[in-house]
């Protein structure tokens, strides 16, 4: 009696294993990631409305929250640059941000001024002391954002916000304060 055990070697296989696939780019790996994470966030946004569909939300008066500026005075600048060009920019600078910001004309319905208005009054009437604080400050303007600025005006109303000019109107007054100004 013979018994037929099985064999314990491997047999030859008879099908080749299929090749590997070629790596991924980045930019697939990239893709991939986007969709499983859109897909989580997708999951996670239903699942926060389905557990706060039950919360009873009173509306909110935007007046309760969105307030105005306290009426305070102006702060006053601790330390004037000792030349005069320096000290004008510096008070322009003041101007604009104690007394607003605006484009398009040297001073607006509100008070509010632009770069070079800020520096028309501070002047004080001085047309040389006026013209050297703009020429300084159209070189601060010129060295960080090129040659192709035209004026301080036209660098004034092509900005949105007033982050921009306020800041090169302090540095105007470092620079000039620099060259003895």
């Amino acid at each position: 009696m013979s018994t037929h055990l099985p064999s314990l070697a491997r047999p030859d296989p008879t099908t080749t294993a299929p090749a590997a696939a070629a790596p991924l780019s980045l930019e697939e790996r990239l893709a991939l990631a986007n969709v499983a994470m859109t897909a989580r966030l997708d999951e996670a946004a239903v699942a926060y409305e389905v557990n706060t569909a039950h919360i009873d939300i009173k509306p909110v008066d935007l007046a309760d929250i969105v307030t105005g500026p306290i009426d305070t005075p102006p702060a006053t600048t601790p330390h004037l640059y000792p030349t005069p060009v320096a000290a004008v920019l510096q008070r322009a600078h003041q101007r604009l941000i104690s007394g607003g910001w605006c484009t398009n004309t040297l001073v607006n319905t509100d008070g509010a001024r632009c770069m070079l208005g800020a520096i028309r009054i501070e002047a004080g009437g001085d047309r040389r002391l006026e013209s050297d604080a703009a020429t300084v400050l159209l070189d601060a303007i010129r060295r960080q954002f090129g040659d192709h600025v035209d004026s301080v005006p036209s660098f004034n109303d092509a900005h949105g916000t007033f982050r921009v000019p306020l800041r090169m109107v302090d540095q105007a007054a470092v620079l000039a304060d620099a060259r003895g100004l």
